[in-house]
């Protein structure tokens, strides 16, 4: 009796083989298995270099939030002081941030005193938002005490104040230069409130890695703003830092009980949340877009394959007569369809993480051939564009590239493997 050989035999894979490196004039589709090949590398390429700059953007944008801002903003209710005026201020803010500290979770409490001025140097002005606080507090945002881009000396930040490097170009000052602030809520006189001016020594100038954060933050020491700011012996809010800003939801409540009563919280994902919602749309119309040109890439391998159905109708009428099954003849043009995904996805893989790797030198050269200016960080909130390469990516994109790769595959290999040898030998 004889004995059926195993699927995906060896002679299956030389006759495909066979197939696949046929010049046109033994009836071979080599030009077609090209055209194939490469849009399989090129949508697959394109998938993988878009799904990392989606994640490197997204990356990037939570991680100059979470270095540069509050994970959570503790701030007071409100009380309606004698002139009938509500007042948002927090008087024990030190006991409050002490027992907020103290919640599992919590890295640090810090108090913090805010205002809006006008920051001026010598003839150029720009407005500003100023943030008091104490050395130790800013030393532990990394945004900020640990910028790559930042000069100057922090430790001397208690002599003067420290300002964004979009400030800094916005009036042209440095280190060591001597700014004015001027704050309409200033001194309060029997004719009404002046406006308040005092100068104050640039020590610090950072660079958080977000242009909005750059373009309008000053740093103040926390008794200087309190006193410039008519806030003696109160704070605006409390500055929350905790281990997993990402998951905020269990310690909320824990923060609230904390803080005691008549208080309110912001959270990061509050200011921001729109801007991440806004990312995870457009990552999931990009990846369905890009998956349509995968899918338009695989198609190719669709009419390769059905041409060369029609070119070896004889080959298989022959191979049917000796005693090939049908599902030899089916895995046979399967391995043909399924060897150009396969090689195809591969390439594709090995160009877009070579892309996400060196993406910083491929952009300045796309940058320099196109005179400069492509990147705008006023538009875009960050400095260039950013790509983090994820394994999970990498695998999604070579699944959807290899399934419908198999998938579109296997319809023209059954036409093949249902030729009736009759029929294909007949005219021959």
């Amino acid at each position: 009796m004889a004995r059926t050989p195993p699927p995906f035999a060896a002679f299956e894979w030389m006759i495909a083989w066979r197939y696949l490196r046929a010049r046109r004039a033994e009836g071979g589709v080599s030009v077609m298995t090209w055209i194939s090949l490469i849009g399989i590398t090129l949508a697959v390429f394109a998938l993988i270099a878009t799904l990392a700059v989606r994640s490197g953007f997204r990356s990037e944008f939570v991680g100059t939030i979470l270095g540069a801002n509050a994970h959570v903003t503790v701030y007071s209710a409100g009380n309606i002081d004698a002139q009938g005026r509500v007042d948002r201020t927090i008087s024990d803010y030190d006991a409050m941030a002490e027992r907020i500290a103290q919640v599992p979770g919590v890295q640090r409490a810090a108090p913090l005193v805010k205002g809006q001025v006008l920051i001026t140097n010598r003839d150029r002005s720009s407005g500003a938002e100023v943030f008091g606080i104490r050395l130790d507090d800013l030393l532990s945002l990394p945004g900020i005490a640990e910028s790559d881009q930042a000069y100057g000396d922090l430790s001397r930040f208690e002599e003067g104040i420290a300002i964004g490097s979009g400030v800094a170009r916005a009036i042209g000052a440095t280190v060591g230069d001597r700014v004015k602030l001027t704050s309409p809520n200033g001194v309060k006189t029997a004719f009404g409130t002046s406006p308040r001016v005092n100068a104050y020594e640039v020590v610090y100038v950072f660079s958080a890695g977000r242009y909005d954060i750059d373009r309008t933050r000053v740093y103040m020491p926390f008794s200087e703003a309190q006193s410039f700011f008519n806030r003696e012996g109160v704070a605006d809010e409390i500055e929350v830092m905790v281990d997993r800003p990402e998951d905020l939801n269990p310690i909320l409540i824990p923060i609230l009980e904390a803080a005691g009563e008549r208080v309110q919280i912001w959270t990061w994902l509050d200011a921001s949340g729109g801007f991440l919602r806004a990312l995870e749309v457009e990552d999931n119309v990009m990846f369905i877009i890009l998956s349509i040109l995968v899918l338009i890439a695989a198609m190719n391998i669709v009419s390769g394959l059905i041409m060369l159905v029609k070119n070896k109708g004889r080959d298989i009428g022959i191979l049917r007569t000796i005693g090939l099954s049908e599902g030899s003849v089916l895995r046979v043009f399967f391995i043909c369809g399924a060897f150009t995904g396969i090689i195809g996805t591969a390439m594709g893989v090995i160009l877009g993480c070579l892309f996400a790797l060196y993406i910083d030198p491929i952009f300045s050269f796309v940058n320099y051939v196109m005179g400069g200016g492509v990147w705008d960080p006023a538009i875009r909130g960050i400095y260039a564009l950013p790509a983090e390469l994820h394994l999970s990516d990498v695998l999604k994109a070579v699944g959807l590239s290899l399934g419908l790769s198999f998938f579109v595959t296997y319809f023209p290999a059954r036409r093949a493997a249902r030729l009736n040898p009759v029929e294909a030998l007949r005219y021959e």
